[in-house]
């Protein structure tokens, strides 16, 4: 092939379910990988992400960042050349509750030290 070879991505959600897989260009961004997975969420789960800002996309260890390519987000350790990458998808709802907001403030401010003699 003349071109750069596609790399074959699965999206491995929390209940063990699978999106993909599907082939994507190398030069592909972290953030619309993230909105290829909001769009091809299945209906039927519940807590699905609303925005690209809900989704952490983890490949090795390590989240991967919105504005890097899968070129530059890639680890090639472990990864066999032509098979498929499984990234693992992590949805974290942003908290906008006062309420929430409080009681982590608080929690944060009565800290618990400990001593050993």
């Amino acid at each position: 092939m003349g071109g750069e070879e596609l790399i074959e991505l699965k999206f491995r959600l929390a209940d063990g379910s699978d999106i993909g897989p599907n082939k994507y260009n190398p030069t592909t961004t972290v953030g619309s990988l993230k909105e290829i997975i909001i769009s091809q969420w299945p209906q039927g789960k519940q807590n699905g992400p609303k925005a690209v800002s809900d989704v952490k996309l983890i490949n090795a260890g390590r989240i991967l960042e919105n504005n890097k390519t899968l070129t530059e987000s890639r680890v090639p350790v472990g990864e066999m050349p032509g098979g498929t990458v499984t990234m693992h998808v992590v949805v974290q709802h942003p908290m906008v509750d006062k309420k929430n907001e409080k009681q982590l403030a608080d929690a944060a401010n009565n800290r618990c030290s400990c001593s050993i003699l």
